[in-house]
Order: structure tokens, then sequence, then C-alpha cells
């Protein structure tokens, strides 16, 4: 039996690994999900009886092929949670991953494929994040961040790399979303912000924003 402590583990070192590519040191999890190194030294070795990850100490977790497995499977539960709620009950993008999280550890299978069928199999979530098939497969997105385009590029928004509430909540304020084309007018190399017109307004962006926005550049 996986608690939903356990459960919530196993999605935080799938989150962290998938940015690094390696394995997942003991404070990038405590960071991850806003505890202490000691407590989660306490979990790994609860996940490692259950042999749901690989644990040496000062080399960093891997996670098991079950726990890979577990994993993927609550990812896929959330984004789907999310897409529903923003979808088809009209929550804004910041206000579901809170949600989510509640919902996610609902054990029905039955359940997230009937959601998933009902929205017509989306290959991401309201965020722009990936959501895993049923077979554990990830979409790929060659996004790239806003900071990166040049004076003169056009993008597609196609998501953020920062689920936060206040972020998402200032941008939904500009009327920028998912979907939103721009072009950049002025890079700032004095502070790295930049200056993009979309919707025929023109609006300052400061560097922390332009890192979490994701595009995709259009001709």
């Amino acid at each position: 039996m996986i608690t939903l402590t356990e459960e919530n583990y196993l999605k935080a070192i799938l989150s962290v690994s998938m940015i690094t590519g390696n394995k997942v040191s003991t404070n990038a999890i405590a960071e991850e999900i806003n505890t202490t190194p000691a407590s989660v030294s306490d979990m790994l070795k609860k996940l490692e009886e259950k042999k749901l990850i690989k644990y040496e100490k000062y080399k960093g977790v891997k996670l098991s092929k079950k726990g890979k497995s577990l994993a993927i499977s609550i990812i896929r539960k959330h984004r789907l949670w999310e897409t529903f709620l923003v979808k088809k009950l009209k929550f804004q993008w910041s206000e579901v991953h809170e949600i989510a999280e509640q919902l996610e550890h609902i054990k029905s299978s039955e359940l997230i494929d009937r959601i998933e069928k009902y929205l017509n199999y989306p290959k991401f979530d309201p965020h722009g994040e990936p959501i895993p098939s049923k077979e554990g497969k990830l979409p790929i997105a060659k996004n790239i961040a806003l900071i990166n385009l040049q004076y003169n590029d056009k993008a597609k928004i196609m998501g953020v790399s920062l689920d936060d509430k206040d972020f998402l909540d200032y941008l939904t304020k500009l009327k920028i979303s998912i979907g939103t084309e721009l072009k950049v007018i002025e890079k700032i190399k004095f502070d790295l912000s930049m200056k993009i017109e979309y919707a025929g307004k023109i609006e300052h962006l400061s560097k922390e924003i332009s890192e979490n926005i994701l595009v995709k550049k259009i001709n």
C-alpha cells in the first residue's frame, strides 16, 4: 500500500529528474516539496524498502521501474484533472494546481481513462506541460523560453515553466495565455527585460517573467 505522502515523493523525484536528467539529490527533493533534507532521508528509506527507488547515500536517488510507473501515473492524473478543471469547469489556470493535488490520488484508472476520452485525449495541460499517455509515454514539445528570442522574432506562447499562482494571475491580468501570438520589439541589455507586441498592444516584461514563458517560434 502506497500512502499519499509516498506518492508525492515519487512525483517530486520524477519531476526533478525530468529537468536534470540525473539522479536526484536529497536537497533537490526537499526544495521541490518544501520540507527538510532530514525528512526526505527518512522517507527515502521507506521508499527503498518498498523497492520504489534506488538510493545511494551522497550519490542521489533514482526511481525503480515500479516507482517510475507509479510516478508517471500520478502526473498523468494530475495534468488530466487540471485540463478538465480549466476546459470543462472553467477554472482559471492559476486555480487548478492545488485542487489537482487532491484529485490526483484517486485510484480509479477507469475514471481517469474516461476523463481522458471525454477531453479528446489532450497532449498538454493548461500550463503547457505534457500529459503522459496511458502507456507512460510523454509527448515531446520543442519549446524555448521567451527570453531566448531576439528582436523582431515572432512566436506563439505554448506554456509556462513556473506553476505559481501569483505569476499565472499576473499573466491573466496582462491577457497573456497559451496560444497568444507575439512579436519581440525590444530587448534591453541593462536588465535583460524585453518589450513585446501582442493583441494590438505593447507590454514590458521582466527577465524573470520572460524566463518562465515557453514559446514556439513562428514565421
